[in-house]
């Protein structure tokens, strides 16, 4: 399979790595765009965790959050996985349409399938994630 220039290249069992993206070692990308982000889980992350059957929020919008604080689950056939948010700040909005179709986590993981949107605090909070390199990296060991 080849891909796009715009990702990592890695294993197949690995999943895509966008470069544009930035990521935790808890397997969220963060798509930045000025102090308001996008949120999801990653490739790899939602091969891990197979079919996606439910998603919750445990934040309402307009609430708060802390950085590498829980603010969704998601649950698949297999277990169930918190979403942490990679930055403190304010939870704008969610992709309400993974009530009704969860599987776009599987299915579009970078797209459809985002999670939430997330104004930051302190965009300097950015500065610990890990850009594609790094994290193709740690998901390779």
């Amino acid at each position: 399979m080849t891909h796009p220039s715009h990702y990592v290249a890695i294993s197949e069992t690995m999943g895509e790595v966008p470069s544009d993206l930035r990521y935790t070692a808890e397997h969220e990308w963060v798509r930045i765009d000025g102090e308001n982000l996008v949120i999801g889980i990653t490739d790899f992350a939602q091969d891990a965790l197979t079919e996606v059957v439910w998603v919750e929020w445990e934040k309402d919008e307009g609430e708060s959050v802390d950085a590498m604080e829980s603010f969704a689950s998601v649950e698949s056939v297999k277990s169930v996985s918190q979403i942490y948010s990679p930055v403190s700040g304010e939870i704008i909005g969610f992709n309400d349409e993974l009530m009704d179709n969860p599987a776009s986590i599987n299915e579009d993981p970078y797209g459809d399938g985002w999670i939430c949107n997330i104004k930051a605090s302190d965009i300097s909070d950015l500065g610990g994630l890990l850009d594609a390199s790094g994290y193709a990296e740690l998901i390779g060991d």
